[in-house]
Order: structure tokens, then sequence, then C-alpha cells
């Protein structure tokens, strides 16, 4: 069965696609790595594998979606009927509900926050102490969970076009606005410029092999490629719809955002002289503590926190949206169904990842907490491993003039381009996939 629902227009794909990118990984882990993996020579590097490995891989699962018009299982079922390729798509919803369930527990973080936050519960504390306290007291790290599990379950029950676009059409311009006005106040503090050579000055010493294979991992990873999400939003997608131009400006806001989070960041914490921190720490301890000293600084950690919320939300809709869809098959009544017991369900496989920082604290696999665990999984195994499939799928599986007339090949330049796109899928996407794969599980 096609899908019933469509998103109104390229501008509201567009969002969706870009909220589903545009994570807490894009706005807080990358801005750390770059400022200590050589600054503005780490998102050169960036730019670059964006554009030769994500963007490829990006129009790979759009061509897949919109060529079938079927959710992530089904358009491989249709494409390679008979054949196994179809677990590529129940990989990819199987990483999202683990995703979603250690992801929803850090949303819940952000909403303890952003309520002590609005409060007046937030600043003047003793922050290290603070963040131990929030993520491992039980009650209301779980609560906080379900929070925002139930926000995530209400939008994309709702559908694609009331649910999904509707939010991502308010959240989406409002996240970029929070980040020009919390640039704005950082730009202005007293030595914010050491902040900004710090994150864009080229430093080739800083440059190493590890350095270099994150940037690489980072551009397929910061699009939302890997777990068919994108074939799953791509499949609303109407026909007349430019999939190129879509995905360009899908790539173009998460450049942009990136540069944003770097620009809103590390002058104001390079200002008062602050050392940045890796992970959750940058976000809940260090700049909470930034805010502290400037002017307004309350009003300003506030903005903050609810861009990040944001941020946050709209990844879960596309992660809840591709699950919901594969079991619904475009019936409406059971995606309203679905969409609260998948819901539930996912709350209830994220709860060990809620107390792995509290009574669960003394469980470890393979000597990682619970949510480290779920963590690594899925960015070190699943992804990675789900774009590989998908970028041996594409060339392999799905015919040329198929691909070419979804990708709307005419001219000269566009059949040029055309034979770039393949090859950067054949053999450079892969390469640089088992590359960084093979340096994440730790082998070399």
């Amino acid at each position: 069965m096609k899908q019933t629902e469509q998103w109104t227009g390229r501008l509201g794909f567009i969002l969706a696609a870009a909220g589903s990118a545009i994570g807490l990984g894009a706005i807080w882990k990358f801005p750390y790595v770059a400022g200590t993996s050589g600054g503005g020579a780490f998102f050169l590097l960036f730019l670059l594998f964006t554009i030769v490995i994500g963007l490829p891989l990006l129009l790979a699962e759009f061509t897949i979606g919109r060529s079938t018009q079927k959710e992530a299982i089904s358009a491989y079922k249709t494409i390679a009927p008979g054949s196994l390729w179809h677990w590529i798509g129940r990989l990819g919803v199987g990483a999202s509900f683990i995703l979603l369930s250690f992801y929803s527990v850090v949303g819940g973080w952000i909403l303890i926050y952003l309520y002590r936050a609005v409060s007046g519960q937030l600043m003047g504390q003793p922050y290290d102490a603070l963040f131990g306290a929030v993520i491992s007291d039980p009650a209301s790290a779980v609560s906080a969970q379900f929070l925002f599990m139930l926000i995530t379950a209400w939008v994309v029950a709702r559908g694609v076009q009331n649910g999904i676009e509707s939010a991502n059409k308010y959240m989406m311009p409002a996240l970029f606005i929070l980040f020009l006005v919390l640039m704005v106040r950082s730009l202005t503090l007293d030595g914010a410029m050491e902040g900004v050579k710090f994150f864009l000055w080229p430093d080739f010493s800083k440059l190493n092999a590890e350095a270099i294979l994150y940037a690489m991992g980072q551009s397929f990873f910061s699009l939302s490629v890997g777990v068919s999400v994108m074939v799953t939003y791509s499949s609303y997608l109407a026909k007349n719809e430019n999939l190129v131009r879509s995905a360009g400006s899908i790539v173009g806001l998460n450049l942009l955002v990136s540069l944003f989070a770097g620009l809103a960041i590390f002058p104001a914490v390079f200002s008062l002289g602050v050392e940045p921190k890796a992970g959750p720490g940058l976000l809940f301890i260090v700049l909470p503590s930034v805010f502290e000293q400037i002017p307004f600084g309350g009003v300003f950690l506030l903005v903050f926190l609810a861009l990040f919320l944001f941020a946050t939300l709209t990844s879960a809709f596309s992660l809840l949206e591709i699950i919901v869809a594969s079991l619904s098959k475009g019936n409406e009544e059971k995606r309203k169904r679905l969409s609260w017991v998948i819901g539930l369900l996912i709350f209830a496989a994220g709860i060990p990842s809620a107390l792995s920082y509290g009574p669960l604290a003394d469980v470890h696999i393979f000597g990682k907490s619970i949510f480290d665990a779920a963590d690594y999984l899925v960015s070190n195994i699943l992804l990675p491993l789900g774009a590989l499939l998908i970028a041996v799928f594409v060339p392999m599986k799905i015919k040329r003039e198929v691909l070419q007339s979804e990708l709307q090949v005419s001219s000269t330049w566009g059949r040029r381009l055309f034979l770039l796109w393949l090859f950067l899928l054949r053999f450079a996407a892969p390469i640089a996939i088992v590359v960084v794969f093979v340096h994440m599980l730790g082998v070399f």
C-alpha cells in the first residue's frame, strides 16, 4: 500500500528532514570535537566529507523512498522482492527503537533543566552536583523521560501533515531564531573573538587520524542516514518535487546549525575563561555556569535549553515515525493507536537507561553503563552498518533509469553529476564507512 499522506510541499519536507538531522549530537558534540581537533581545519574536513559522503547517502535514501512511495521495510521489498534486502529497513526500525529509548532519557534531562530554569531553581546552583543529582534520581529521570515520550507520541499520532510537519514548521524557525539570539549575545561578550578563533581558525597541527575519522563519521551521522528515516520521510514527498534541491537545502541547514552552535557556545565559554568539556557536561554543567556570569544570563540559559529541547524533539519525531509507518502501512487509524503503543514500549525499554546513573549504576554491559552500551550499539555498529548496506543496495538494485528519473537528470551537466554521485556512492562512501566502522570498533 502506498502512503496515503504527503507533505504539503517541499518546505514542509525540508524542515521535517532537517529537524530529523539536527539533533543533540550536531549541536553540542560537534562544536567540542571541532574545537579540540583543529578548529577550522576540522570544520573544513567535515564540510568536505558531508558533501562527498553524507549527501550521496542522503540522496540514496531519498531515491528508495520516493521511487516506491512506501515506508522503510516495504520500500526494500518492492525494489528487491523475495530477497533479504528488506532487512536494511528492519535494521533501521530496530536501531530507531533503541536510539529513541536512550535519546528520550536525554530529552527528559532537558525538560528537568527547563522546568528548573523557568521556576528559578537553576541559576546559582553547584552545577556538577546538580547534574549528578538529576541523572541519578530515579523518580525525576523516569518521569521526565515519560513526559518527553508523551509529547513525541502525541505529535506523531496526529499524522504527517497535522503532526510532524506542523510541529517542525514552528520548531525549526524557532530553533534558528533562538540560535541567532544566543549567537549575537555570545559574540558581543568581551574576549569572544578568542572563542571564534578557537572554533574556526584552521590549526592543522591538531589534526590527527582520529579527528579525520570523526569528521568522516559525523558527515553521515549528522544527516540521519543509515536508519532509513529519510526513506520513510521521502516516501511522503510528491513526485514533482526536486530531490537534489531538497537534499542540498537539508545539507546546507545542517552545516549552518553546526556553524551556529560553535559560534553560540565557544565565544561565551572562552570569554569567561572556562575550558570546554565533552559530552553532556558541556550542556548541563559548563554552560549554566557560563550564563550565570553574564547579564540576563538566566534568560539566555532558558533560550538555550528551549533550543536544545526543540532539536531533540524534532529528531525524536522522525525516529518514532519510521517505526509507526512500518507497522501502520498507511492506515491512519492504526497510526494513532500504534503511535501511543510504540511510544509507551520505547519508554519502557528506556527505563534501564534512565536508571543507569542511579539504581542501576553498578550494572555494566561489556564495561559500559546501560545508557552508554545502547549508545555504542546504535552509533558505532547499527548506523554505519545501515549506511554501508544502503550505499551498496541503491546502485546494485535500483535501475539506472529509475535513479535518473527520481533525480530528474536531463542535461549534460546533470548526467555528469549523476555519474559522479554513483561513483561516490559505489566507492567513496563504502570505503569511508568501513574505515570509520573499523575505527569505532577499536580495531585500530
